[in-house]
């Protein structure tokens, strides 16, 4: 039995093949067996919540208020956070925000200036 690649996009190795296909049963995501492999060559694209791609360096603008876990704090809608730095992971923006200290935020929640 062959070894099939995780599903790109929840990370699920429980894939399987439809003729030319691989499924991902967790999450519906379908993707061809032949660009499984360009995507694993390729470089993962951040992109904030209107689809814009992010850098490191450059500056976004949160746009939910957001609490702070283990405190009473909340990121305001409208907080500017300049040079943000690009990280793996569920939360991948790395940053510094006035007023609360080093952060890590999902870029789901951020629109680029």
């Amino acid at each position: 039995m062959s070894q099939l690649p995780a599903c790109p996009q929840c990370s699920s190795a429980y894939t399987y093949e439809d003729n030319n296909l691989l499924i991902c049963p967790e999450c519906g995501h379908e993707w061809s067996a032949t660009s499984s492999v360009d995507a694993a060559q390729s470089e993962k694209v951040i992109r904030d919540s209107a689809g814009n791609v992010l850098q490191d360096g450059d500056t976004v603008t949160v746009i939910k208020d957001l609490k702070v876990k283990g405190s009473s704090l909340v990121v305001k809608i409208g907080t500017k956070v300049k040079g943000i730095r690009l990280v793996e992971g569920d939360h991948d923006i790395d940053c510094k925000i006035d007023g609360f200290g080093a952060m890590k935020l999902k870029s789901e929640f951020v629109k680029k200036v």
